[in-house]
């Protein structure tokens, strides 16, 4: 068979290269991809695609040359892309668009897993800026700890502010309401406690009756590590434009104020140190089971597709208890990197026991080996228009690149953003995913980063501390 990817991105090309694994699949087409979708066997950029949101070139490719269609991001699942399919006959993996609202909006998702009793932070909502800013300033008086504001709709993975203090909590609600950051999907917000303990990528397949667990990453968020204060320095300049002395930079570091932003994620380990067997059958019970049971039951939803509900393993009482922190009705980025490299099931038998409802009769294997990746971006650099912060804040694009292929030799590489005109640039944010593969946490962390230190192009950063155990 034809499989199409819908996607643009490292998470798309990690899904393609899972399908081109299966002896059934003949060809995998990525659109609109980028210029790595190309550096796997069978796989091919689709250019005739204009992006994720172009419906009408989508159908007309998937009509003439797909047996199935994976959808990749949320965007397009919540613009109802799968419904489309579906209504032309086509064959289509991912969720509805009603099933999209689990993470178009967090305000919805909190109050309705709250209903059925699957363990959040406490929060509150709000559609109105000063009662959002009084209710921080009242939190942070009374000594509660601290909190995280998110936009309630949908914002490229960028509408989260975790903070660590009263003035980082009402910047974010200014961002995010006043200053309209994110447009209407900032019209709402949810307020968070912030909790404290171990992190967990969690996915699972849903064929709206059965859910299968789907593998498992620990995701670095933060865009620097802990100690690289140099580097919060760059960005801080880059985003205030004002000048910082070493010095002061040193200062702001020690008092918790210089800006560590959170990204997509800047790494990833698979699979989760922390989440043996007893945990993963734990999550499905609490979380994933719960969820897609009690949608079809209370709000007549059926779910089909992959779930990622984002997981704080909180220790109470002596006993880790897996708290929900977001959904998210898609594969994990760039979890999905390392998480796919380890799948041994079909990807094509998966999907379409998803779609057959069919689940039960399958069982999802992973290897043992471990994957680690690191991801190279754009980070701060100075040009025509200043210097630039880099990512996850503005940074410049069409970049030329060195080093892909002596990186491929004893890597997986996934292209986040990059295009071939004369020669590979950048053209994102996040540029690469470089994953090491190896029988061990260690060797899959040599193979990572001896590879990503072969690539090379003007403003590139990366984390030094994947895979350590460090606070990410």
């Amino acid at each position: 068979m034809n499989v199409l990817i819908v996607d643009a991105g490292g998470r798309g090309n990690a899904i393609a290269h899972a399908f081109s694994r299966s002896e059934k699949v003949k060809k995998v087409f990525v659109a609109p991809g980028n210029a790595g979708s190309e550096f796997f066997e069978k796989c091919k950029q689709s250019t005739s695609i204009s992006s994720i949101r172009d419906f009408e070139g989508i159908l007309k490719f998937s009509r003439d040359n797909a047996d199935l269609v994976f959808v990749g991001p949320e965007e397009p699942l919540s613009m109802g892309l799968v419904d489309r399919l579906h209504e032309e006959g086509i064959t289509v993996f991912g969720p509805e668009k009603e099933g999209t609202i689990l993470e178009s909006s967090k305000c919805w998702a909190n109050d309705f897993l709250n209903k059925i009793g699957v363990p959040i932070p406490d929060y509150k909502n709000f559609d109105d800026f000063e009662e959002a800013k009084e209710y921080v300033a009242d939190y942070y008086n009374s000594g509660k700890g601290n909190l995280v504001v998110k936009a309630d709709g949908l914002a490229a993975g960028k509408g989260v502010f975790v903070c660590d203090s009263v003035d980082e909590a009402l910047f974010a609600v200014e961002e995010i309401m006043e200053r309209k950051k994110f447009g209407d999907a900032g019209k709402r917000i949810t307020i968070e406690e912030r909790l404290y303990g171990i992190e967990v990528a969690f996915t699972a397949v849903c064929d709206g009756r059965k859910a299968r667990a789907f593998g498992h990453a620990k995701d670095y968020k933060r865009a620097f590590d802990s100690d690289d204060v140099e580097g919060m320095r760059n960005f801080n300049i880059g985003l205030t434009k004002k000048f910082i002395s070493k010095k002061d930079a040193e200062k702001l570091f020690k008092e918790g104020k210089l800006v560590n932003p959170n990204t997509g994620g800047m790494g990833a380990v698979s699979p989760h140190p922390a989440v043996n067997e007893e945990m993963e059958e734990k999550i499905m019970e609490i979380v994933v089971e719960p969820i897609i049971s009690k949608f079809k039951e209370i709000e007549g939803k059926t779910y089909r597709g992959i779930l990622y509900p984002v997981i704080m393993l909180v220790e109470e009482n002596g006993e880790m208890i897996p708290k929900v922190l977001e959904i998210n009705v898609r594969e994990c980025d760039p979890g999905a990197q390392v998480k796919l490299p380890r799948l041994k099931t079909d990807m094509v038998d998966i999907s379409m026991a998803v779609i057959n409802g069919t689940l039960s009769d399958l069982e999802v294997k992973f290897s043992d080996n471990w994957c680690v990746g690191v991801c190279a971006i754009s980070g701060a650099l100075k040009g025509r228009e200043g210097l630039k912060p880099g990512y996850p804040g503005s940074h410049y694009t069409s970049q030329p690149m060195e080093g892909i292929d002596e990186a491929m030799k004893n890597a997986i590489l996934y292209a986040n953003g990059i295009s071939k005109p004369d020669g590979y640039q950048t053209t994102g944010g996040r540029v690469m995913t470089v994953v090491g593969i190896g029988k061990n946490l260690d060797e899959a962390r040599a193979k990572a980063y001896s590879s990503i230190e072969k690539i090379k192009f003007p403003g590139m950063k990366y984390r030094k501390t994947i895979g350590l155990d460090v606070s990410d």
